[in-house]
């Protein structure tokens, strides 16, 4: 992402698209995992939470918080593949 230098342009965004989809499925598959303390119902619930952050993130223009949005994607994905749930 360095073509804009504070909005992100159409080629930043697409640049961004597949490492944010592969955090996003990452993720989602993530919260399957037996090795996180749910029930169903709360694994149907994180999932939702999930959705939502990455529908409002999507709207997102500023290359510095988008930069800041995909570092806090990656860091949930490492808490969630060592069995914990990330806090807010």
């Amino acid at each position: 992402m360095a073509k804009g230098l504070i909005w992100a342009t159409v080629e930043d965004m697409a640049r961004s698209r597949g490492k944010v989809l592969s955090l996003y499925r990452q993720i989602l598959r993530a919260l399957n995992s037996p090795d996180l303390p749910l029930t169903h119902a709360a694994r149907l619930s994180k999932k939702a939470e999930v959705r939502a952050i990455f529908i409002f993130g999507s709207e997102e223009r500023s290359l510095h918080n988008i930069a800041d949005l995909i570092d806090t994607a990656e860091y949930s994905l490492s808490v969630l593949r060592k069995g914990y749930l990330p806090h807010a």
